[in-house]
């Protein structure tokens, strides 16, 4: 009876949802050593076939289109993950910048504008 290796281990499979973000890692780009063999992308798409398998199609966040992409060959990437700068953001402190990103910052900003402006009176 041969030995399970923690590397010949898999993870588990996901059911992955439309508009999921994932990590998608193209296997056969990747065994050839191919640059670009992992994008981010979002599901659109999952189709159930009769042997029980799912296939997915993915927009990466770059543009184009991936068919038929097998859920072994992608990661969640939950969107805490995404929100934490945000979440954890020291909002009082002088340098409240520090550790988030552009976009982060950049909301942050919009969400104080439109917090801090008044109503405008529909026109007559």
């Amino acid at each position: 009876m041969p030995i399970s290796t923690p590397a010949a281990t898999t993870t588990a499979t996901t059911t992955f949802r439309v508009d999921d973000f994932v990590l998608y890692r193209d296997p056969v780009m990747f065994w050839r050593g191919e640059p670009g063999h992992t994008v981010v992308c979002r599901v659109t798409n999952a189709e159930r076939y009769s042997s029980g398998k799912t296939r997915y199609t993915l927009v990466p966040v770059t543009g184009g289109l991936i068919r038929n992409a097998m859920g072994d060959y992608m990661r969640l990437l939950p969107p805490l993950d995404a929100m934490r700068d945000i979440d954890t953001a020291p909002l009082n402190a002088a340098d409240a910048g520090d550790g988030m990103t552009a976009a982060a910052m950049a909301w942050l900003a919009q969400q104080h504008t439109t917090a801090n402006r008044s109503p405008e009176l529909p026109p007559h």
